[in-house]
């Protein structure tokens, strides 16, 4: 008898499952309810996957998954003679909630989400030139921001899981709609109603700079994922990385710079750390694309999906990202030193030069051809990012 963690949607009809005997189920269903007798009590299970018999001896034994918040998850699963059985404890309309909100977190990429709002949150400072333009127009004009931004980001993740589902049974069996957690229905749905909040939202806050990112971001996500002759970008290696960098770099950065100027009713000009970190942080991002792909050979290869990494191997498309990106950190270096105020000369000089190091480090210690050490690497790289939104401050 093995054990498993795993979820699954509900479904009607009952049958009775005793410690240390077996049932026939009469149908060969995929989903059933069931109950284990304990003695003299009863726990509720469904039967989320089961091929014809199921026949055990052996004692039953429970495990809880604390993997997820709100909610512990208590499964097992049986050997049977002609498939396996897993059976999962019934659920409160609770539970299913928290269910479907964890995955649709995991739906959304939530270390996307996070960089998108701490991106946006620190772009946004940059326009002011002191405390007093902490205004109630500021922190409207960045809720603006936030909302049709995050509303577009989790759009394109949804998008690309959604086209994917058969890249990703390989790649990626986690996600909810491979896992099963969101049918392909929600997920519609979801992707649909987050498209036409990112797009109603630029439109109704009148901002013209707001609006036009929305759109291009809006526009590069789709271009990046929907099946079409001239489309789906992220099956053309440049083109990948190009939407990779207009999606984090060309977009983000001078459409909430100039947006938050015209919300203070400031004269929309374009400095010099807008100018650093839309050039930062363009690079960084096409980098990302290339290196997001490592780990992935197996199933884009299977699928005809000629990324860097299945054309050149991984090996050769990690170190050419990592030295791309120790460039782009030397120029940061450069320009940070060139800088006339003297505490950002040191913050920025010292601070990339650190964080240049720990990417050495870590790329040192990292495994090309193990998927899950180049994931954490990838993981990694998003953390170096969101320490490049404090220093950006500096590059004056």
């Amino acid at each position: 008898m093995s054990q498993t963690f795993m979820r699954s949607c509900f479904s009607s009809s009952f049958l009775r499952l005793q410690r240390e005997k077996g049932f026939l189920t009469p149908l060969q269903p995929r989903k059933r309810n069931a109950k284990i007798l304990n003695g003299d009590s009863e726990f509720p299970f469904r039967v989320v996957c089961c091929e014809k018999k199921l026949d055990f001896t052996q004692k039953m034994s429970s495990s809880g998954d604390k993997s997820r918040t709100h909610r512990n998850t208590l499964l097992q699963t049986f050997d049977a003679s002609d498939g396996e059985v897993v059976l999962q404890p019934e659920e409160t309309w609770q539970s299913i909630f928290w269910r479907k909100w964890d995955a649709f977190c995991t739906f959304g990429r939530p270390y996307s989400v996070i960089c998108t709002i701490i991106g946006i949150s620190s772009v946004s400072l940059l326009p002011l030139a002191s405390v007093a333009d902490l205004s109630p127009a500021y922190f409207v004009g960045l809720l603006q921001a936030l909302v049709p931004f995050v509303c577009a980001n989790i759009y394109t993740s949804g998008i690309n899981q959604l086209v994917d589902v058969e890249i990703d049974k390989i790649n990626k069996p986690y996600l909810p709609l491979v896992s099963g957690e969101f049918s392909m229905g929600e997920g519609n749905a979801i992707v649909s109603a987050l498209a036409f909040m990112c797009l109603a939202t630029g439109i109704m806050f009148q901002s013209a700079p707001l609006f036009i990112g929305v759109l291009i971001y809006f526009l590069i996500g789709t271009a990046y994922s929907v099946e079409h002759p001239l489309l789906r970008w992220k099956t053309k290696p440049h083109m990948a990385a190009f939407s990779m960098a207009g999606l984090m770099g060309l977009t983000i950065q001078p459409a909430v710079f100039f947006h938050i100027q015209n919300a203070l009713g400031k004269p929309m000009v374009f400095s010099r750390s807008v100018g650093f970190a839309t050039f930062f942080f363009t690079i960084y991002a096409a980098v990302l694309g290339p290196i997001k792909d490592i780990p992935d050979v197996e199933g884009d290869r299977a699928h005809g999906n000629l990324t860097f990494s299945v054309r050149y191997g991984q090996e050769k498309v990690f170190n050419f990202c990592l030295n791309i990106l120790m460039i782009a950190y030397g120029a940061a270096v450069v320009i940070g030193a060139s800088s006339p105020f003297l505490l950002c000369k040191i913050v920025s000089v010292i601070g990339h030069t650190t964080l240049a190091s720990l990417l050495m480090l870590r790329a040192k210690s990292t495994k090309v051809d193990d998927p899950e050490s180049t994931q954490s690497f990838y993981m990694f790289l998003f953390k170096l990012l969101y320490a490049e939104y404090v220093l950006i401050h500096f590059m004056r």
